[in-house]
C-alpha cells in the first residue's frame, strides 16, 4: 500500500509516510516536488471519485501532444 492509497490518513499522515521512505540523501527540492506530485495525483483521484475530469483516452492525447513539442 503507498501514501496515496491510504484515504483515512490525513495530508500531514501521508506526508509524512512518504518522506520516511525517500533516500536519506535526497535534496530537498526533489523531495518537494515528490509531494508536489503526490497531491497531484490525490486531487485526481478525488476528482475521479466525482466523476469530474477528463477520460483516460483524452488525458493520454493532451500528453501526448505534450511530449511531442
Amino acid at each position: 500500500m503507498t501514501a496515496t492509497d491510504n484515504f483515512n490518513m490525513s495530508s500531514r499522515e501521508t506526508v509524512i509516510e512518504f518522506v520516511s521512505k525517500l533516500p536519506e540523501e535526497m535534496p530537498l527540492a526533489e523531495i518537494a516536488r515528490e509531494i508536489e506530485l503526490l497531491a497531484g495525483i490525490q486531487t485526481a483521484r478525488e476528482q475521479a471519485r466525482r466523476h469530474e475530469g477528463i477520460p483516460a483516452e483524452d488525458a493520454r492525447k493532451l500528453v501526448d501532444s505534450w511530449a511531442s513539442k
